[in-house]
């Protein structure tokens, strides 16, 4: 699986809606910050043009308001592109998942069973 289909999998987009209007950038509270913008995500994961995105420091920047997702008037989520390249860049630095050899390093009684089954499950997509 190319990352194009790997992106477009974990986020559920389809960036084929985008009419590029730009609404959700506009509406972007971290605009100013972002190298690409919400509307370029789109566009850039559509034409399989990814790499510049998984090396792009905008994928940290994104607040995950979700401000741009209410914006769009045909219902794409650019916020969710944007999540699913920074998961892509994740997985590909191997840091996406609890082993359970480690587990007895990082037990402490404070923290709840759930954080633990959740480091194994979040990023099994």
């Amino acid at each position: 699986m190319d990352k194009r289909e790997e992106i477009l999998r974990i986020s559920g987009v389809d960036v084929r809606k985008c009419m590029r209007c730009g609404k959700c950038s506009g509406t972007c509270p971290n605009y100013d910050e972002m190298e690409y913008h919400p509307h370029q995500f789109v566009y850039m994961v559509e034409t399989g043009n990814i790499e510049p995105l998984m090396n792009s420091k905008s994928i940290y920047k994104c607040l995950s308001c979700f401000a741009c997702a209410d914006r769009c008037p045909r219902g794409v989520e650019p916020a969710k592109v944007v999540e699913a390249v920074r998961l892509a860049v994740i997985r590909q630095k191997g840091q996406n998942h609890l082993k359970a050899s480690q587990v007895p390093d990082v037990l402490d009684e404070d923290i709840p069973q759930q954080a633990f089954v959740s480091a194994f499950r979040k990023y099994s997509k």
